[in-house]
């Protein structure tokens, strides 16, 4: 289920908690689920035309009832016990000019489990995927990595925290042609690192 950019707004709010609902249901039913929502932004500028007037307009002209339901479609996302799971992936706008777009993105900044920020700069170089690295990463990695795996993904974040981001990533990038696995990334990264200290 989809809803285009040139549809009305009625229609982007009508798909969107149709997607909602079919995925809660799919969920109760054992099923993994995942949501691509492209863009949480686009979302709350059509509930923002589409719901009736709160009486209040934060900054942007933005009504916070219109927050609402977009909340509620990130915040959905969940493992059931007894069912499947629902996962949510959503983008957000940054840096359009736009204060209402600011202000979206201020709400959703942080609540999610895990962030990847791309960078225009790269992609403008035609250096791709386009991540800034330093900027991008998962809340409680603890929870993922081996002890070993997190020494080293910190101590490879704390190396590389002091260059560009097209360098970074083209290192990176580099180490990652080099291995088959992530095994093989980790003593590689490992090794690399005791040389340079």
């Amino acid at each position: 289920i989809y809803s285009t950019f040139d549809e009305l707004p009625e229609h982007h709010k009508r798909v969107s908690e149709m997607v909602l609902e079919r995925a809660k249901r799919l969920v109760e039913h054992k099923k993994d689920v995942v949501i691509l929502l492209d863009s949480i932004t686009r979302l709350a500028r059509a509930y923002n035309l589409t719901v009736p007037p709160s009486g209040r307009t934060l900054t942007g002209g933005l009504d916070p009832a219109a927050l609402h339901m977009p909340k509620k479609f990130f915040g959905a996302a969940r493992n059931m016990r007894e069912g499947g799971s629902l996962t949510v992936l959503a983008t957000a706008l940054v840096e359009t000019g736009s204060k209402m777009d600011d202000v979206v993105f201020e709400e959703f900044k942080g609540t999610g489990n895990m962030e990847l920020v791309l960078d225009r700069k790269l992609s403008e170089k035609r250096i791709f995927p386009a991540i800034d690295i330093l900027k991008s990463g998962t809340r409680r990695d603890d929870l993922l990595l081996t002890p070993v795996e997190k020494d080293t993904v910190d101590a490879l974040r704390r190396e590389l925290s002091g260059g560009r981001s097209d360098e970074t990533l083209d290192e990176m990038l580099k180490l990652f042609i080099k291995t088959k696995n992530n095994e093989e990334f980790i003593d590689l990264v490992r090794k690399s690192l005791l040389k340079t200290s």
